[in-house]
């Protein structure tokens, strides 16, 4: 094409973005920013869930030191997260699910007894990878309801509850891999009933997190993946109000938003997190966690 060709033609383009309408030029403008506030892509995604405390027990505590000075300073900040309800179990059921399946208490229910879609029943559908790691499991597998000498307790499991995730991919902890590269697309890590702070302190959960969980942490921020934190439940006193911190690659240090959300909210960004075009329960109706994404 002449070079005399291609002047002209730039001029008819330029031509036709002046006869638009306001309205749509400035649609197309924004187009650019609105890409950019999307979800990231990461390749791993390991949840921990911890007990109990609310937003203000644990945000700024001197008790919490990895989770504020290392996790909230360096990732994003949830202020205005929530649980949905208590006790435990059902918010478990709701972050898994968003749904609690009618379980509304902490009662043992019979394995397996719902077929209703999970985040993990979702995963495998998709072709994607789930795994679930639980502190005080007897063994990879095990419906055990409790088991004191490990401090184990499944209703922090919500796993078990469905038929259509394979007991196979709930390991222990022990289960848990040194090479991070072959953990599934998304895991849940659960402490158990002391680690998670139900039994035992703030400082006792922190120190937990940072042993276990701190190596994979550092190393998630530069291999395109995330470690998120949070809590079922408050204690009863701060209306439900709950710390959730997110930590890793694509997740702008020092970052914060005051958008509510809920276990809801967070069930819907994992799924979008790791590509899914299916969403669980009340996660269809739900928001992806905005405003902490670099």
């Amino acid at each position: 094409m002449s070079l005399l060709s291609r002047i002209k033609r730039s001029r008819q383009a330029l031509g036709l973005v002046a006869a638009l309408p306001a309205a749509l030029v400035g649609v197309w403008a924004a187009a650019p920013a609105a890409q950019a506030a999307a979800l990231p892509t990461p390749d791993h995604v390991v949840v921990v869930v911890f007990e109990n405390h609310s937003y203000e027990q644990v945000i700024g505590s001197s008790s919490a030191p990895y989770l504020n000075n290392t996790l909230k300073a360096g990732g994003g900040n949830l202020t205005n997260a929530y649980g949905v309800t208590h006790p435990s179990q059902p918010n478990y059921l709701d972050l898994f699910s968003g749904n609690n399946q009618g379980v509304t208490t902490d009662n043992c229910y019979i394995p397996q007894f719902s077929s209703a879609a999970n985040l993990g029943s979702e995963l495998i559908a998709a072709g994607r990878t789930w795994g679930s790691y639980n502190e005080g499991l007897p063994s990879a597998g095990s419906t055990v309801c409790t088991n004191s000498a490990t401090k184990y307790a499944r209703k922090h499991n919500p796993w078990f509850a469905f038929s259509n995730v394979p007991l196979s991919t709930a390991h222990t902890v022990a289960q848990f891999p040194t090479d991070y590269t072959t953990l599934p697309k998304v895991s849940f890590v659960i402490p158990n009933l002391c680690d998670d702070m139900h039994d035992c302190s703030i400082t006792t959960g922190d120190t937990w997190l940072k042993n276990n969980l701190g190596a994979y942490a550092s190393w998630a921020q530069t291999h395109n993946s995330i470690l998120a934190v949070t809590f079922d439940e408050d204690d009863s006193s701060h209306s439900n109000h709950i710390a959730t911190v997110l930590y890793g690659a694509h997740v702008a240090p020092g970052s914060s938003t005051s958008t509510h959300y809920t276990h809801y909210d967070t069930l819907r960004t994992l799924e979008d997190l790791a590509g899914l075009t299916s969403h669980a329960g009340a996660a269809a109706g739900a928001s992806d966690i905005s405003g902490i994404w670099n």
